[in-house]
């Protein structure tokens, strides 16, 4: 089933123009198109649609130590919570917290890493934030794994 997402700014990177009344189609774990919604919605006339206030763009690698929780679970969820799908391997230090990293498709990546962007048939890591700069959506591996209400 194909989900397509929307915002008010669809950026393929963060440091590129926006496209304005943009979208991205995702296809289980992979994006299948960007461009504008309204020809992607003639394209996918049967698809989900996600409609987000603020930007979309490629989800985040979170660039530092893993924020301090309970359980390796809930660590790795906090990581989803601000936008990232990715950690940096040298701050992922033990079995446990890599365990939780690989069962929730959160990839586990080398230091340095290129920066993320959206491009058809890549894997879908997709973030979706305000003006303010919080995280109100993380899209990992195709699965929606944060909304904020």
């Amino acid at each position: 089933m194909e989900t397509i997402h929307t915002a008010d700014r669809v950026l393929v990177t963060w440091d590129a123009e926006p496209v304005e009344n943009g979208a991205v189609v995702v296809v289980t774990d992979r994006i299948a198109a960007v461009g504008a919604y309204d020809d992607l919605r003639a394209r996918f006339p049967r698809a989900r649609l996600r409609t987000w206030p603020g930007a979309l763009g490629p989800a985040r690698v979170h660039d530092g130590p893993l924020p301090a929780a309970p359980s390796p679970r809930e660590r790795v969820h906090a990581v989803l919570k601000r936008g990232a799908t990715a950690v940096l391997d040298r701050y992922v230090d033990s079995p446990e917290l890599r365990a939780a990293a690989e069962r929730n498709d959160v990839m586990i990546v080398p230091s340095p890493w290129r920066l993320p962007t959206i491009v058809e048939t890549g894997r879908a890591d997709l973030a979706v934030f305000d003006a303010a700069g919080a995280c109100i959506a993380t899209v990992c591996a195709g699965r929606l794994v944060h909304r904020r209400r």
